[in-house]
């Protein structure tokens, strides 16, 4: 019996104000949990086990012959890794990329990039919406992989022109995964490019986290420019402790083109709160944007200094990280 049932079964049944209906309701929460999942502020692996990100992001649907960047993560400390996908990557892909994840033991955040930006000039083609038509028609790909997938819904979905249906079209697309059947845990990114700067994410989280009837949501807040300092990065972690709800800082880096990033505080502060985090990116970045890759031309012993950073600086990724318990011993540690 899982750790997460036993929990609900001693809670349900030692308080002597529950009732029958309400014991029987409790044990079928436990039992409904399957795979990756959210208990309280946590990421829970199946067998009670926390589980904290700590990976980066790889540009796959861009670099698809890059063949060797999940072992070269894998081997630098990763636990997970977040892939790009597009709409012109198919279920036969996607299995692959599933299957390479798991063959490296990592756990595999699969993410629909063509929403990014939504609404702005250059931004994203894709709505939230047709980000779950994409995820619908890889319904029989995910089936069983949920002790290994994690399903990032759309990249960046509003830009910073208006971004005010964030809430209501997020929790439809929730709506939508869970009546093809999708059973996996969801990561929902913020608006404004991901940087959440409105505070529409933060102030919505509760009303979308209730919206999934599974209630197995996590958001992920992108960490640039708008988090310069680490008032500002430890504003938002404090935000969301407070509501009592999951956060990962899904994408990151060490600067960017619109400002200063707070990049010690955004690592040193995920560390000592359990927050995940996933810096951006592996390898390859364009358009002026190269100083973000943690490797020079996808070579692992050629890290950039972003990347000699972020995996084995204090609270990096090989000091910190801590392999999926479905890939080892399967026992909940104490």
């Amino acid at each position: 019996m899982c750790t997460a049932l036993i929990a609900f079964l001693f809670a349900a049944t030692h308080h002597p104000g529950r009732s029958a209906k309400s014991v029987q309701s409790a044990v079928r929460s436990a039992q409904d949990k399957v795979g990756l999942h959210v208990s309280g502020r946590n990421i829970i692996e199946a067998n009670g086990n926390s589980f904290v990100m700590r990976g980066v992001s790889h540009g796959y649907a861009w670099h698809k012959h890059q063949s060797r960047a999940f072992a070269d993560l894998k081997k630098l400390g990763a636990n997970a890794v977040r892939v790009v996908l597009t709409a012109d990557v198919g279920a036969g892909e996607v299995a692959d990329v599933i299957s390479t994840c798991k063959q490296n033991r990592l756990i595999c955040v699969l993410e629909y990039h063509d929403t990014t930006g939504y609404g702005d000039s250059g931004g994203g083609s894709s709505t939230l919406d047709q980000a779950a038509d994409y995820w619908a028609g890889l319904k029989d790909v995910l089936a069983g992989q949920e002790d290994f997938v994690v399903v990032n819904i759309g990249n960046e979905p509003y830009g910073n022109s208006d971004a005010s249906g964030w809430a209501g079209e997020t929790s439809a697309a929730i709506r939508k995964l869970r009546d093809t059947g999708l059973r996996h845990l969801i990561m929902v990114d913020g608006p404004n490019w991901g940087q959440d700067w409105s505070g529409i994410m933060r102030t919505n989280a509760p009303s979308v986290f209730n919206s999934d009837p599974r209630r197995n949501t996590v958001f992920s807040v992108h960490m640039y420019g708008v988090y310069g300092t680490a008032a500002k990065v430890t504003d938002y972690y404090d935000a969301f402790q407070s509501i009592g709800l999951p956060l990962v800082v899904g994408e990151f880096g060490w600067k960017h083109s619109d400002g200063d990033v707070a990049a010690e505080a955004i690592i040193n502060e995920a560390q000592s709160r359990g927050i995940g985090y996933l810096g951006w990116s592996w390898s390859g970045n364009s358009g002026g944007v190269e100083y973000l890759d943690l490797a020079d031309r996808f070579d692992p012993d050629r890290l950039t200094s972003w990347g000699r950073r972020l995996f084995h600086g204090a609270n990096g990724i090989a000091e910190t990280s801590k392999e999926a318990t479905v890939y080892g011993d399967p026992r909940p540690r104490s």
